[in-house]
C-alpha cells in the first residue's frame, strides 16, 4: 500500500523546512573556525541563490534513504544540504550569459541579472567549496570513511564524468563547437550525466550514511537512475507545455537553441510512455525493501506528475 499524497506532501513540506532552516544557517554572516572573513556582498548573493525556494528534491531524497536504514536526525540533514548547495552552484552557473543565459530562476532575478556575472561565477565556486566542507566535517558523521565515501561519491557525481561533462555535452548538442547529430543513445547519456548524476548520489548518500551493504547501495544507484531519467524527461515536458509563470523561468528555451531532447526524439506521447517505464523501473529497483522504501517509491511518482 503505497502512503497517501498528502502523506507524502507532508514530509516533503518538513523536509524542505529543516533544510531550509539548515540552509539558513550555513549561510549566516558569522566567521567560521578557519575562516578569514565572510565578504557581505558574497554572502548576501549566496542566500539569494539558495535560499526561499526550490522543492529540496535531493535533499529529501538523502533524508528519505537514511531512514529507510534507520538513520535520522543531523547526518542527513546535512548531507542533503550539501547536495541541495552542489545543485545550487550548478544553476547559478548553468544560467551565466555564457551557458544558457537565463534571466529568472525559481520567479526570481538569476544571481547574474541581480549582481553581476563575475559575482555570480564566485558564488557558484563558494557553494561548491561549502558543499564538500560541510561532507568532510565530523558534524555530518563521526566515521571518517562514511565522510571520506560521500565526498568521493558527490566529486564524481558533480565533476568531468557526471554533471560538469553532461553540460559540457549538453552544450555540444547546440552545435557550438561544431555540427552534431544526437541520436537516442547519446540523449540519455547527455542526461544520466547533466542530471541523473546528482540526484542518484542523493539517493545513494543516504545508503552510506546508512552503511548499507552493496547489494543495496547497487539497488540504490538503480532506482536513483531511473528516478534522474524520469525527473529530466518530465522536466522536458513542462518545457514544452507549461508557462514561465508557473515555472518560475524561460520555457521553450531548449527548442530555441536546438538542444536534443528525448521530447524530440520520441514525441510527447513517446516521453509519457518513458516516464510510465522509468516508474516501473524505479519500483523494481525498490522490491527489495517492502513497505519501507514506499516513500521513495511515491517520490518517483511526484517527479513525473509534478506540474511545475
Amino acid at each position: 500500500m503505497m502512503p497517501s499524497t498528502s502523506t507524502f506532501s507532508a514530509r516533503l513540506t518538513e523536509a524542505a523546512r529543516l533544510v531550509e532552516a539548515h540552509l539558513q544557517a550555513l549561510l549566516a554572516d558569522n566567521v567560521r573556525h578557519g575562516e578569514i572573513a565572510r565578504p557581505a556582498r558574497l554572502m548576501e548573493a549566496m542566500r539569494h541563490a539558495v535560499l526561499g525556494g526550490g522543492k529540496r528534491l535531493r535533499p529529501f531524497l538523502t533524508i528519505e534513504a537514511a531512514r529507510l536504514f534507520g538513520l535520522e536526525g543531523q547526518g542527513p540533514l546535512r548531507a542533503g544540504s550539501a547536495v541541495e548547495l552542489l545543485h545550487c552552484y550548478s544553476l547559478v552557473h548553468d544560467d551565466l550569459p555564457s551557458m544558457d543565459d537565463d534571466d529568472l530562476r525559481r520567479g526570481r532575478p538569476t544571481v547574474h541579472r541581480a549582481y553581476d556575472e563575475a559575482t555570480a561565477i564566485l558564488v557558484g565556486d563558494a557553494l561548491q567549496a561549502l558543499a564538500f566542507e560541510v561532507l568532510a566535517d565530523p558534524e555530518t558523521d563521526s566515521d571518517s570513511a562514511v565522510r571520506s565515501d560521500l565526498v568521493l561519491g558527490l566529486a564524481r557525481a558533480s565533476g568531468l564524468g557526471g554533471m560538469v561533462g553532461g553540460q559540457l555535452l549538453d552544450l555540444s548538442a547546440e552545435g557550438r563547437y561544431g555540427a552534431v547529430t544526437m541520436g537516442e543513445a547519446a540523449v540519455r547519456q547527455l542526461q544520466m550525466m547533466k542530471t541523473g548524476a546528482i540526484l542518484t548520489f542523493s539517493v545513494e548518500a543516504g545508503a552510506i550514511l546508512g552503511k548499507a551493504d552493496a547489494g543495496a547501495r547497487r539497488s540504490f544507484v538503480e532506482y536513483g537512475r531511473a528516478l534522474g531519467a524520469a525527473f529530466q524527461v518530465a522536466d522536458d515536458i513542462l518545457d514544452r507545455e507549461a508557462s514561465p509563470e508557473a515555472l518560475g523561468k524561460r520555457t521553450g528555451k531548449d527548442q530555441e537553441k536546438g538542444k536534443a531532447t528525448l521530447v524530440d526524439l520520441l514525441g510527447l506521447d513517446g516521453a509519457r510512455r518513458e516516464c510510465r517505464q522509468l516508474v516501473e523501473k524505479a519500483d523494481a529497483a525498490l522490491e527489495s525493501f517492502g513497505d519501507r522504501a514506499q516513500t521513495l517509491r511515491e517520490a518517483v511518482r511526484f517527479v513525473v506528475e509534478r506540474e511545475v
